[in-house]
């Protein structure tokens, strides 16, 4: 077995934790690739480093060692290459990339023994004439919003060409059932259950009591078309890769080919980490007693 390790360089201790990783895969008999990007934190360690490509093409699973935003974009890696992926947290949240520092003997012991499973998530992939012939992906969201301009833009949506509505707001998230617990979540979006196959339409800050996300078939296509009176539309995958396009845009989102695979421990629970990590349904006046006296 091989393992391809991709790491945020610039955590604190990415050293540190990227050659205990890579000592662990040796002593369990799992061949480590360190990732190119590792090089700048071990620059005279003698290892042998290996581009996200050659990473994606010859490992059988890939690490992101990092926080969330790590695990996304080393999940286009993972993704392209049709690899599993799982991620290890040094960030602030964890909902990703979910293994702590603390479980991670515990995590490439089952690795080892292949007690792991494969989750998989839906993917987004969206094409444009602004694109050209390349199409986008993404495993959280699609935000497109207004970019530099202090004004809102106008956004219509179709689903399958049927024509939906048309508002005026900040944009719109397009968002998986992943990406439910990310930016959909703090415009008052649902939180969807990662296996469900919908995406959720968010509008963000619109300027209207009525308009309110919709969850849709992930089947349908998602036509979203932008007006603004600004020089450009800002667009971008998972918070990660961003780009500014000339109004009026035009964009086409549907569910992409193939899931993105996940691998999880075997003690992985999807409501434990939203109670531990988001705190969902927690009545903090039984944690705080004080609370009752304001």
């Amino acid at each position: 077995m091989t393992v391809g390790i991709i790491g945020n360089t610039t955590k604190e201790n990415i050293a540190e934790i990227a050659l205990l990783v890579y000592n662990t895969l040796l002593e369990l008999e799992i061949q480590p690739m360190l990732g190119h990007g590792l090089k700048c934190v071990l620059p005279d360690s003698g290892l042998t480093f290996f581009s996200d490509d050659e990473i994606g093409m010859h490992s059988d699973i890939i690490i992101s060692i990092g926080g969330d935003g790590t695990f996304l974009a080393s999940s286009v890696t993972a993704y392209l290459h049709d690899k599993p992926i799982a991620g290890l947290n040094l960030g602030k949240l964890g909902f990703l990339a979910e293994v702590t520092t603390q479980e991670m003997s515990k995590f490439f012991h089952e690795l080892k023994e292949e007690l792991l499973k494969i989750e998989e998530r839906i993917v987004l992939e969206a094409s444009s004439p602004s694109f050209g012939q390349q199409r986008k992906i993404a495993f959280n969201d699609f935000v497109i919003d207004k970019g530099g301009w202090p004004k809102m833009i106008e956004v219509s949506i179709l689903i399958d060409e049927e024509y939906v509505t048309t508002f005026n707001a900040d944009g719109l998230i397009v968002s998986t059932p992943a990406g439910s617990t990310g930016y959909s979540l703090s415009t008052g979006g649902p939180i969807v259950s990662p296996g469900a196959s919908v995406i959720a339409l968010c509008p963000i800050s619109a300027h209207s009591l009525t308009v309110r996300p919709l969850i849709v078939d992930a089947q349908r296509k998602i036509t979203v078309i932008v007006e603004s009176h600004y020089t450009n539309i800002h667009f971008n995958c998972d918070g990660q890769r961003m780009f500014d396009f000339p109004p009026p845009f035009r964009i086409e989102i549907t569910k992409g080919d193939r899931p993105l695979k996940i691998l999880r421990s075997t003690s992985f629970s999807y409501f434990r980490i939203l109670r531990k990590k988001l705190f969902w349904g927690a009545d903090f006046r039984k944690f705080n007693p004080d609370l009752d006296n304001l």
